[in-house]
């Protein structure tokens, strides 16, 4: 028995057993009030938290993604995504402002829609430009958008 429980801490410590169970996941609304939505696999989190180094979003959105059932399917690519934000609450979101000014033309799929009082956000496309999931990206960072797009936009949409 000792022994179990010494592997089971040590597959725990390398990041092999899963840290949220089906009893923790959150309800659809639940996620989408966090700004969780759509379909998140869990190893997308562990990609989310390479650019976010904020442990209470890591565990929300491992809260609200779904089981990856084979490591080649945790790479779902967009077709093109919207950057929705309130232009009255630009100000307060500088890493924003900067990627609208100076880098959004990277990305020639990506398009800015200004919506009275949205947070700032991800809308990612399908190929018939339908809303596959929502990110909030209020606490990131301009390079962390970058590269974001960079993984998750067709390549022929980043540069």
């Amino acid at each position: 028995m000792g022994m179990c429980l010494f592997v089971y801490a040590l597959f725990f410590l390398f990041g092999l057993v899963p840290l949220v169970s089906n009893a923790q996941q959150l309800s659809s609304k639940e996620c989408e009030n966090l700004g969780f939505t759509g379909p998140a696999l869990c190893s997308d989190c562990n990609t989310f938290a390479e650019y976010v180094k904020d442990q209470g979003l890591l565990s929300d959105c491992l809260k609200c993604c779904a089981e990856d059932s084979n490591d080649a399917t945790s790479k779902i690519i967009y077709s093109g995504a919207v950057l929705e934000v309130c232009m009255r609450k630009l100000v307060f979101y500088p890493e924003i402002v900067v990627f609208i000014e100076e880098e959004k033309e990277k990305f020639p799929s990506v398009k800015v829609q200004y919506v009275f009082n949205s947070p700032p956000k991800l809308i990612m496309l399908d190929d018939d430009g339908q809303q596959k999931e929502t990110i909030r990206v209020d606490n990131w960072k301009r390079e962390h958008i970058m590269q974001f797009l960079r993984e998750k936009l067709k390549t022929t949409a980043a540069v």
